[in-house]
């Protein structure tokens, strides 16, 4: 059997006008017996050679992957203590939790005490995870749109330069990105059955979801429950009634943590880092939430602390262009405008057909998905490039149920052709113009190749409109997606061989290389060898120190699994340990050495006016040596 005719055989290219509409889960059941109605083998053998190269790019030499030390130092500390695994501590004393929901860190701490203190521990979850979601998404998207639209799919998104990249780290966006593909499968289940369960079901992964990344998972919502009302089987009363049972569900599960934290007294556990009135809700909707709309972010707080870390990477403003160009152009922008297009073309190109239409139910729920979060991340104050990696299963997803839509529609339709002759050129000029503006040399052959596969791609689809030939469509869309994904997939590549993590992005400058590396690798690097000197200088203390914000004591945390107690939490600012409390540790002999910049800060100013100047540490920071007889 050809590619062609596999597809023409998975997804109906017409529909029968009698269809009972009193039965619209009929036609969701008919794709799918077209779907299982085949052997599987082959697909299943691409689908285990698709995953098998995700889980290479991701688990290559992960021991040499550069970690991000504030959520390593915090997963160390969640390892060794179950009261700090609990409540997501930051530290191994306890006493500020992390500035995020410890969802995502809970399944590193879990492996990290399963195999012990190893950066391959931390990043093993998330190549299990990356390799999970590719499988998942592969069944979410065959479930509407056919195998061979599952494959491609799972093909794009683990070749995705932003994808790659996020799997080789610590980031809490690889579970996030896995548990909402899960709910976007139980959703294509409930489209098929129409079953409150399964509603229930992408409810619980919401809120899941939640707990890995918070309020980004909830941005996922309207595509769930848009396609379910305009799409699922039953009466309007009927689906929402089921969307409002998996809506509180959904509610109920993200924030069941949070509740149950805010009930256990104060005394009883961690300051909630990102409040200023211990407040979880606070650090969720507030700093980790509305507050990225205009408010200066974390990292900004954390630059203006005078320790010379903070914003040395230049982050493109707001605008509607910003995922785009730059560095995020480069992670994820090489496919989002036909991602984009695709989702326009394909909605608009299944006008008149019945209500539970599977291809377009998929196009509904990959379309919103991708547009909800491109309107979200160009507008937020700042963001971190590897958040663009939650696109990629959209992109993916889109570009597969495409390839299957044109192929579809009796493969007669010139404005399907001429679509895609129009969208191959796009995309390959546009990547192209990325390859020439990289901030650092991509290899000489890759731009020449982009542009001569991309000139066949395209001449392939201009002979199809004038050859009305099944040969000639079928290479162009196999030209239209090695065009497409040559580019990303030798980006990953890249990145891969140089053993790049999350906070890298292909072909970056040197500058942005040397400020990773100095923050994620020469920093931590160098202070492995000073542990022996600090731990002689704790002169019987319990702890190793106390840092200026908790970015400070990461690097001696993750180092030496001692604590380091932060002030300020991570940006500085928070009112944690307060004067009192410092100068009761310090009266108590709970530490003695103290790194902090010259500040304003009341806490600050207090150790600057009674302890000990000890001489200068590396990036602005001074050494102050405080006696229990210092605090009176």
């Amino acid at each position: 059997m050809t590619v062609g005719s596999h597809l023409a055989a998975s997804v109906p290219s017409s529909l029968p006008a009698s269809a009972p509409s009193s039965t619209p889960s009929r036609l969701f059941r008919r794709s799918r017996t077209a779907l299982l109605g085949e052997s599987l083998w082959p697909q299943r053998l691409a689908l285990i050679a698709i995953a098998g190269l995700a889980g290479l790019s991701y688990a290559w030499a992960l021991n040499r992957d550069p970690l991000e030390p504030y959520y390593a130092a915090s997963v160390r500390s969640m390892s060794m203590s179950w009261h700090d695994f609990l409540f997501g501590a930051f530290d191994p004393a306890g006493t500020i939790t992390l500035d995020k929901l410890p969802g995502a860190f809970w399944v590193q701490a879990l492996a990290v005490r399963a195999f012990g203190v190893h950066t391959w521990a931390v990043v093993l979850p998330q190549v299990v995870e990356g390799v999970l979601t590719v499988l998942v998404l592969y069944r979410a998207v065959a479930r509407l749109a056919g195998p061979m639209a599952g494959l491609i799919a799972a093909g794009v998104v683990a070749v995705s330069p932003a994808t790659v990249a996020l799997n080789r780290g610590n980031i809490s966006d690889t579970l996030m990105i896995l548990l909402v593909v899960l709910a976007a499968d139980a959703v294509t289940s409930a489209l098929v059955h129409g079953r409150q369960g399964m509603l229930v079901v992408a409810g619980i992964w919401v809120g899941l979801a939640f707990q890995a990344k918070m309020i980004e998972a909830w941005m996922l919502l309207p595509a769930f429950g848009l396609v379910y009302l305009l799409c699922g089987p039953g009466s309007t009363a009927r689906r929402v009634r089921q969307l409002l049972v998996g809506a509180a569900v959904a509610a109920v599960v993200s924030l069941s943590w949070m509740t149950a934290v805010s009930l256990v007294p104060t005394s009883h556990r961690p300051y909630v880092d990102g409040s200023h009135n211990d407040s979880v809700y606070e650090q969720v909707f507030v700093y980790n939430g509305f507050g990225r709309f205009g408010d200066q972010t974390p990292l900004q707080l954390l630059a203006g602390q005078s320790l010379g870390i903070g914003l040395d990477q230049k982050v493109p403003p707001a605008a509607p262009n910003r995922l785009l160009r730059g560095s995020f152009g480069r992670d994820t922008g090489w496919l989002l405008p036909a991602g984009l297009a695709v989702a326009l073309c394909g909605i608009v190109s299944r006008r008149g057909r019945p209500r539970d239409d599977p291809l377009r139910a998929c196009f509904v729920l990959w379309g919103v998905w991708l547009a909800t979060l491109v309107a979200v991340f160009s507008w937020t104050t700042t963001i971190n490039s590897y958040y663009t990696a939650a696109l990629t299963p959209a992109i993916a997803a889109l570009l597969g149920a495409g390839v299957t839509a044109v192929w579809s529609a009796q493969r007669s339709g010139w404005a399907r052709r001429v679509g895609l002759a129009l969208l191959v050129a796009g995309t390959v000029g546009y990547g192209a113009w990325l390859v020439d503006g990289a901030g650092a040399p991509a290899p000489g052959w890759l731009l020449p190749a982009v542009i001569a596969v991309g000139v066949v791609a395209l001449g392939t689809s201009v002979a199809s409109l004038a050859w009305r030939s099944d040969v000639l469509l079928g290479a162009a869309l196999a030209g239209a997606l090695v065009a497409g994904v040559l580019a990303p997939a030798v980006a990953s590549a890249q990145l891969v061989a140089q053993s790049k993590g999350a906070f890298d992005t292909p072909f970056e400058s040197v500058q942005d290389a040397a400020y990773i590396d100095r923050v994620f690798v020469d920093t931590p690097a160098q202070i492995v060898p000073l542990i022996p000197r600090l731990e002689s200088l704790q002169n019987g203390a319990p702890y190793l120190l106390a840092t200026q914000t908790s970015a400070v004591a990461s690097v001696f945390i993750d180092a030496s699994g001692l604590e380091a107690l932060p002030i300020g939490g991570f940006t500085g600012t928070i009112p944690s340990p307060t004067l009192a409390q410092l100068q009761a540790d310090i009266r108590h002999g709970l530490f003695h050495l103290v790194l902090a910049a010259p500040s304003h800060d009341p806490r600050l100013e207090w150790i600057a006016d009674h302890c000990l100047k000890a001489g200068r540490a590396a990036s602005g920071l001074r050494n102050y040596y405080c006696m229990p007889a210092d605090a009176g």
